[in-house]
């Protein structure tokens, strides 16, 4: 994988490059009963405030230094609204107004959105075989996400989607998911500006203080009874979602991103709905339907697709070369061999004849 190169200095590399979107999926499925006992805003600033305090302490003991000057600070501070306040807070909302499956799909749908900004930011290639691998994941995850009534009326198997349906669809909370794919896109682009003036890690801890602080005071206005409905066995799933699905996961993920290939490191979000299903089937006995088995077929080659695409794009130009430098060898000898010495003339001065004794 290209994001090999990255991380091969840490141990157990591949296995911690999937950690981000393991720790997501299973955080998903943890919270998936404590959302009707909570309120949305107080469950965002608490996946991320908490979270926040962790990492900077973590940081502490690690001797990374702290954001100096008003350049790191000011883009740590539009980091943390781009991809905290905003994100989890449309996640949230969206969650409450949306189903599981729809709002997954067009969460984890921003790999498109960051190979486009990587591809205008900072030239990042992407190429036949990445396009290819992008447009099977969206696909991948539209068949595990998106109900199988659905599906098979747009592929006109039943009945018609009319206007009044895609109001209906649309009429929820899609939209705040869609724009809180739109800002961890942005904020997936912008760790790399950030980490021009500070650390990967202190910044992804303070980035994510500063945005759980107003989810907390809007949740304080305009929310009530943030707790009270909650029993043990939900706090300790809210613990899990902080301290894995936020602390380690979103510090991981952004070490990655200072560090990789932003196409490749992105596109491995479409393992977060996988792993959702997958342990949602063990924990919650979800069962997967045929079309989602499909889906997951699909994510998976999509993945290897957008991670392998310079290798598989590298073995036709390598046959190319190949065969160039074949043909220019055998022009070479032909050329060589066709040559004849051509005689060379030294000029000589005549100089008087010597006599010998």
């Amino acid at each position: 994988m290209q994001l090999k190169l990255s991380a091969s200095k840490l141990p157990f590399a591949p296995l911690l490059l999937i950690a981000p979107f393991f720790l997501w999926g299973t955080a998903m499925v943890a919270m998936k009963g404590v959302i009707p006992h909570t309120t949305p805003l107080f469950m965002a600033g608490l996946r991320l405030l908490p979270a926040g305090v962790l990492i900077l302490i973590v940081a502490a003991f690690m001797g990374k230094p702290q954001p100096q000057g008003w350049l790191a600070w000011l883009w740590i501070a539009l980091f943390a609204l781009v991809d905290g306040t905003l994100f989890q807070g449309f996640l949230a909302e969206g969650l409450v107004r949306t189903t599981a499956g729809l709002g997954s799909v067009m969460i984890d749908s921003q790999p498109l959105a960051v190979a486009l900004l990587s591809l205008w930011l900072f030239q990042e290639h992407i190429g036949l075989w990445g396009w290819l691998g992008l447009g099977l994941g969206v696909s991948g995850i539209s068949l595990i996400g998106l109900p199988d009534e659905l599906i098979f009326s747009l592929l006109g198997s039943g009945a018609g989607i009319t206007i009044g349906n895609w109001q209906d669809l649309f009429a929820g909370g899609e939209w705040l998911m869609l724009l809180a794919a739109l800002s961890m896109a942005v904020g997936t682009v912008l760790i790399r500006y950030v980490c021009r003036y500070t650390d990967p890690v202190t910044a992804t801890g303070w980035h994510m203080i500063l945005a759980g602080m107003p989810l907390w005071g809007a949740s304080a206005v305009v929310e009530s009874h943030q707790w009270e409905n909650l029993v043990t066995s939900e706090w300790i799933a809210l613990g899990y979602a902080t301290v894995f699905g936020s602390a380690i996961a979103y510090g991981l993920f952004f070490y990655f991103a200072n560090r990789g290939n932003l196409t490749s490191l992105s596109s491995l979000t479409f393992l977060t709905p996988v792993f959702a299903l997958i342990f949602g089937n063990i924990f919650l006995s979800e069962v997967l339907s045929p079309l989602q088995w499909v889906g997951v077929f699909l994510t998976l080659i999509s993945i290897y697709l957008i991670n392998q695409r310079d290798t598989l794009a590298g073995q036709n130009n390598t046959v190319t070369v190949s065969e160039n430098s074949t043909a220019q060898q055998e022009q070479t000898l032909e050329v060589s061999t066709a040559k004849k010495l051509t005689p060379v003339t030294v000029p000589l001065r005549e100089t008087e004849t010597e006599v010998l004794p």
